[in-house]
């Protein structure tokens, strides 16, 4: 339901089930309100709601309760305090306008800028007030929303000899599994180009040169759901290609996680900042790293050839073999769970988010007029650019003078 594109292209996050999930009570509160005095949130954008029962329903929030209701017909009212829309479904043109000075405009967008290019633009983002996206720098940060768990980084590899016996097989060292082709980080060109160097297996539509091998595995859901057969067989290949569609700090997706969880080593190339999140030291080979396509298949082959510096790159499976902190403590700290019903999902998390921050500025407004002035209105909070915004795209190899003018 978020702009989902399919296995082969860009699937749905682990924890996407949330448009059947059941309405999030919250941790509970002691707001002794009816509905009829609690601030309204209105989902502008109908594609993610209602993601519990009914149009319109009472959350318990930590500070205070609110309605959440997908009903236009309140998009003036007067206890109507925030707005949320899905950034893959904005559009200017349809925002509702004029926008009344009483309300707050809050994007939810998991997606990276290929989905909704404005919202990378300081205009653009500087139109809401509250975020939630895959910036750690967002109000609500979505960065691990592909990544259910330290477990998930724990499971098994197949075995060395098994992969090496695949290969003896006529299976490729590295794996490429696209169909949504030609997008911003121009991740095909690249892969072209290592092509020429270093066997690379193409299931998908983009560079595909093998068939996989049965109708079953074709189907787009099998992977979506990360289907056994479909995990077991992809988990043959000792690298995976994992090129995000686009280059943004912390936009990592499941082409970064799926192969650690199954014990192949990403070959990267995404957010410039990914080492933060890594588990240790050595766990994926950054694409950047190296000169020329070349040079990165030399190393590839390499590794391919010596088992014992390849298995390096698997040693935070092992135990206490996850080193990274600030990983560990993020995935604490989250307040959302990925596959996990004992947690609200980060819509249920960003409703309440809003819901708290609107309780707080209804407080502080009502204290200012009592006040006559004494004590300041609350200040505006606007959201900036590094909520989402990403540099320009750039080649996936060469430079821009090396491209034909109809490139």
């Amino acid at each position: 339901p978020c702009g989902a594109e399919g296995w082969a292209q860009d699937a749905v996050p682990p924890g996407a089930a949330f448009v059947a999930a059941a309405s999030y009570r919250g941790p509970g509160n002691n707001d002794t309100r009816s509905n009829k005095a609690l601030p309204i949130l209105l989902w502008w954008s109908g594609s993610l709601f209602p993601h519990f029962p009914g149009d319109t329903e009472r959350i318990d929030c930590p500070r205070g309760s609110c309605l959440v209701t997908r009903s236009r017909r309140v998009a003036r009212h007067r206890r109507t305090k925030a707005l949320i829309f899905y950034g893959t479904d904005f559009r200017a043109y349809e925002a509702p306008l004029p926008r009344l000075p009483h309300q707050t405009w809050a994007l939810f967008h998991e997606e990276s800028p290929m989905n909704n290019y404005v919202l990378s633009h300081p205009a653009g983002i500087q139109l809401f007030n509250y975020t939630a996206t895959f910036r750690r720098e967002s109000d609500y940060p979505l960065t691990l929303q592909w990544l259910p768990g330290v477990g998930y980084l724990r499971g098994p590899a197949v075995p060395l000899a098994e992969k090496d016996a695949w290969r003896r097989r006529g299976y490729a060292p590295v794996l490429y599994m696209q169909s949504h082709c030609d997008v911003p980080s121009d991740r095909d060109r690249y892969v072209r180009e290592l092509m020429k160097y270093i066997q690379v297996d193409s299931y998908g539509k983009c560079l595909h040169n093998r068939e996989l091998p049965s109708e079953r595995l074709r189907d787009t859901s099998t992977a979506t759901t990360e289907d056994s057969e479909f995990m077991t067989f992809i988990a043959r290949y000792k690298f995976h290609l994992a090129l995000e569609n686009a280059i943004c700090d912390d936009y990592m997706t499941e082409k970064l996680w799926r192969p650690m969880h199954l014990g192949a080593v990403p070959v990267y190339r995404g957010s410039p900042a990914v080492r933060d999140w890594m588990p240790n030291n050595l766990s994926i080979i950054l694409i950047d790293d190296f000169d020329s396509p070349q040079e990165l298949a030399k190393y590839l082959d390499f590794l391919d050839k010596n088992g014992e510096e390849y298995m390096k790159y698997l040693e935070y499976k092992n135990l206490g073999g996850i080193k990274n902190q600030f990983l560990v403590e993020s995935l604490e700290r989250r307040e959302w769970g990925v596959n996990d019903m004992t947690l609200p999902n980060y819509l249920n998390g960003f409703e309440c988010f809003i819901c708290d921050r609107e309780n707080t500025r209804v407080k502080e407004e009502q204290e200012h007029k009592k006040s006559r002035g004494k004590i300041p209105a609350p200040r505006p909070r606007i959201a900036q650019f590094k909520h989402m915004g990403c540099p320009m795209p750039t080649p996936g190899f060469g430079s821009v003078e090396d491209l034909s003018g109809g490139d």
